[in-house]
């Protein structure tokens, strides 16, 4: 009987024994759980620094990123930049207070990556299910966030990652925190 080829390279290379398992034949995209299919793209990928300034000289002078906008955020004590990469942006981020969150994950882990946000359709109901699922939520509704309504999730239920939701534009949760319509901005 003929050995299947990849049984033959496993002994060549000295393994004793090989179990071949077969893979279903469904496509890769079958294979990723739903909760993860629901998120779609990934929005931006945030940075927590030390002063935006010389995190600039890298991302849009070294780099080559192109700067969308630097904006103060009041309410969340933080100054931040976006530059766009692809359909997903990066976003940095500086605190403007030592008391905040972001202050104090800047003084124990230092620069560095700060949480990933993807874009939903709809805010709301996407919080609603994973609080149902069991993910520990840091905001229970959508907020005013730079770009659009926003709600975290703790790092505790995602694998040490902070995850950041944004609901795509004109989502139902653009008109209830005041956001202008598309029909507003294209006057």
């Amino acid at each position: 009987m003929r050995r299947p080829p990849l049984r033959r390279l496993a002994r060549a290379a000295g393994a004793k024994h090989c179990t071949l398992h077969s893979m279903p034949a469904n496509r890769p995209s079958d294979r990723v759980p739903e909760p993860i299919r629901r998120l779609g793209r990934i929005h931006h990928v945030a940075i927590v620094v030390e002063r935006m300034e010389p995190a600039l000289a890298l991302w849009r002078d070294a780099l080559g990123l192109e700067l969308q906008v630097v904006e103060e955020m009041p309410d969340d004590r933080v100054r931040i930049a976006f530059l766009p990469v692809g359909e997903s942006k990066i976003e940095l981020v500086e605190p403007t207070d030592d008391t905040t969150g972001v202050a104090r994950y800047l003084a124990k882990s230092g620069e560095g990556v700060h949480h990933v946000c993807f874009e939903v359709g709809n805010l709301a109901e996407t919080l609603l299910r994973l609080e149902i699922d069991g993910v520990e939520l840091i905001d229970t509704a959508p907020r005013k966030g730079a770009e659009g309504p926003v709600a975290f999730l703790h790092p505790r239920s995602c694998h040490g990652v902070l995850v950041e939701l944004i609901e795509a534009p004109g989502g139902p949760a653009w008109k209830s925190l005041g956001y202008p319509t598309e029909q507003e901005i294209d006057r």
